[in-house]
């Protein structure tokens, strides 16, 4: 049985070394978290390193797993620290005020997962769009199965893919307007929809709902979960 390359720190010292001289002339960074390995490049390169990352022979990643967009908008936002907010509440979606700038030029990204069955490894790729007009090339030439993967990621974020043969919604229909995956998108949305049995049709309407905010859930140290600890010898349920 095949070693994953997870389990062996020295396939992954291998695999950036490798990506390093395959793309020794294209801009890029490689970086190595949680033994995973991530290469980030710039958007004007993309189809050129996807071309190499397909056809190296010490690479072979043939296949494309997924392909999704991201907005990091407000991204690591000390909103998100749950232990400090305990007594102060979360802001999110009250508070407008962004660390990460909506027009940043790396605000949108879009973030590929590979697989070579040849040499059994994995790599993400990330791209970033710019954050006016998001827009990368599409990658569909080199794996077909991106088709769908880069309407989802125009759908729901906004990100353009030049070249795409096809590209229109796939998960709303045609006449939504916004891109509900942004972080800046209203969680109730902007409009709602119901069929008019006067009419025969489905007609759009101003949402009626009252606008909410989520919260991540609180957990506070109190009385409620002394002695509440579980034993290590305890029987498992």
């Amino acid at each position: 049985m095949a070693t994953d390359i997870l389990s062996n720190p020295e396939r992954l010292t291998t695999l950036v070394k490798v990506l390093d001289g395959a793309l020794a002339d294209h801009e890029h960074e490689t970086l190595v978290e949680h033994g995973e390995v991530t290469l980030v490049i710039p958007a004007a390169a993309l189809l050129e390193v996807a071309w190499i990352l397909r056809d190296h022979p010490d690479l072979r990643f043939e296949q494309l797993i997924d392909l999704c967009g991201v907005d990091y908008a407000a991204y690591g936002s000390s909103q998100w620290t749950t232990d400090d907010a305990s007594n102060t509440g979360f802001g999110r979606g009250v508070d407008r005020d962004q660390d990460f700038a909506l027009d940043h030029p790396h605000r949108f990204a879009v973030v590929y997962h590979l697989l070579s069955l040849v040499h059994n490894q994995r790599v993400r790729v990330r791209v970033y769009a710019d954050g006016a007009q998001p827009v990368v090339a599409s990658i569909v030439p080199v794996w077909a199965a991106a088709n769908w993967f880069e309407r989802e990621a125009f759908d729901l974020f906004g990100i353009l893919f030049s070249g795409h043969p096809d590209l229109r919604r796939i998960l709303t229909d045609y006449g939504f307007v916004g891109y509900p995956f942004r972080k800046d998108f209203p969680l109730s949305g902007h409009v709602e929809m119901r069929y008019d049995p006067a009419q025969g049709r489905v007609i759009y309407e101003p949402v009626s709902i009252t606008p909410r905010v989520l919260v991540p859930r609180v957990i506070r140290d109190d009385h409620r979960y002394v002695g509440t600890a579980v034993s290590s010898e305890a029987p498992h349920a």
